[in-house]
């Protein structure tokens, strides 16, 4: 949760400066257009893949063990495993700002032409730096989302059947799934995306046979259950917090 809310100041400082650039029209604040690029694609990346999606893992992490009765989270290790991810995905996405070409420009959905080695809007290691971090990020959550479904599912206390469960356990339960349904997915078109950056794949080059709507399919198969990733934890939160005090 900590480390949720330190990249959530890191993102809400980027959203104000895209935000007092746009105030008027024109180059305000920012070097050129491409720095403005760089900044809004930043922000709304680390807004979502180390802000909202983790904070609410960080919650369940602590609330999930205490409202079943377990000691502790199924494996320990893999949690701390999962923890470490995120900082090092988060140190590897800002450090694109140090590379020739500067950090990732193509949005958080990074599409493809946008996103391809030739593209103005991406040409150097920066967009690549971003793949990694995103592949690390995504690979913290299958972590995390493999912990909670063995945690609920096999150290309930006696007694706590799944129906008896708290509406937050459940909400957890359903956007472990999610997760493990729908990142690895993502996960392939993020490789998928590398190789045509760096080892001459045409995945998604139309000119070499490739397809650019494809990472559009593959990323939406991510992003769709991904709003419901965000939000069903918060909403368990919701649903447990007005029942007791309305």
């Amino acid at each position: 949760v900590i480390n949720s809310f330190v990249f959530f100041v890191i993102g809400g400082v980027f959203a104000l400066l895209v935000r007092t650039e746009l105030a008027a029209p024109g180059i305000q604040i920012f070097q050129n257009e491409h720095v403005y690029n760089e900044s809004f694609s930043i922000h709304a990346t680390v807004m979502i893949f180390l802000f909202i999606i983790p904070i609410l893992a960080g919650l369940g992490n602590y609330a999930v063990p205490l409202m079943i009765g377990a000691p502790d989270m199924a494996f320990p290790r893999i949690n701390a495993l999962s923890f470490w991810m995120l900082p090092l995905g988060g140190i590897l996405l800002l450090a694109g700002f140090l590379t020739p070409g500067g950090a990732a420009a193509a949005g958080w959905t990074s599409y493809p032409p946008l996103s391809e080695r030739g593209a103005l809007s991406s040409p150097g290691p920066g967009q690549d730096l971003w793949i990694v971090s995103l592949t690390l990020i995504g690979t913290s959550s299958i972590l995390g989302a493999i912990n909670f479904l063995v945690t609920i599912f096999k150290m309930r206390a006696p007694g706590m059947t799944l129906f008896r469960m708290p509406i937050l356990v459940w909400t957890v339960l359903v956007t472990s799934v999610l997760v493990l349904m729908a990142t690895p997915v993502i996960t392939s078109a993020l490789v998928m995306l590398f190789i045509d950056r760096n080892y001459g794949g045409h995945f998604f080059d139309p000119f070499g046979g490739g397809s650019a709507v494809l990472y559009q399919n593959i990323f939406w198969f991510y992003s769709h259950p991904a709003v419901y990733v965000m939000i069903l934890p918060a909403m368990g939160v919701v649903s447990e917090v007005l029942p007791v005090f309305s």
